[in-house]
């Protein structure tokens, strides 16, 4: 069934900020990523017994942030709308592009950037090359934090589709 065409000023128009706060997948996306940079801040806690709070605005790292937002997304979906939809088929290839991205094309960037940033710390002080800024090299994941990503989005996503239609909200 199409959708009204909006007209301006409409307070139950489905466009805008208020459309996206009640798409039941939209949000079980953004409050798995929240969840998971959150997380960052207690798990590199634990692994340097120091807080940074930075960490909550960082790419990489435990757990994989995008991965929670895509299989939030795609998890919600398909408890909201089912399994057998088109919607659903995109989130799941969309999620799995975006997994094998982190754990292996990102992951591996990372690494080499890692080298080129030793190789160009060894250079001479009158080498052009020498002085420049250090490549990030935190960029990817590896497959334990893309998989503790996708649980925390599975599990997000299920909760936040359970709720959307114990609340009786539009899919």
């Amino acid at each position: 069934m199409p959708r009204p065409v909006p007209v301006p000023g409409d307070t139950d128009s489905p466009n805008g900020i208020s459309g996206i706060l009640r798409n039941g997948p939209c949000v079980a996306g953004f409050v798995a990523f929240f969840i998971a940079q959150s997380l960052k801040v207690l798990t590199h806690w634990y692994t340097e017994a120091k807080w940074d709070f930075t960490q909550v605005m960082r790419s990489g790292g435990m757990p994989s942030s995008h991965t929670a937002c895509v299989v939030g997304l795609t998890a919600a979906l398909g408890t909201i709308q089912g399994t057998d939809t088109g919607t659903f088929a995109i989130g799941l290839v969309l999620s799995l592009v975006v997994m094998y991205d982190a754990s292996g094309v990102r992951l591996h960037a990372g690494k080499q950037a890692t080298v080129l940033n030793i190789i160009i710390s060894q250079l001479p002080a009158d080498h052009p090359g020498s002085g420049e800024t250090p490549l990030r090299d935190r960029l990817g994941h590896t497959p334990r934090q893309v998989a503790v990503g996708a649980l925390l989005g599975v599990v997000t996503g299920y909760l936040v589709g359970i709720m959307w239609h114990g609340f009786g909200m539009p899919s």
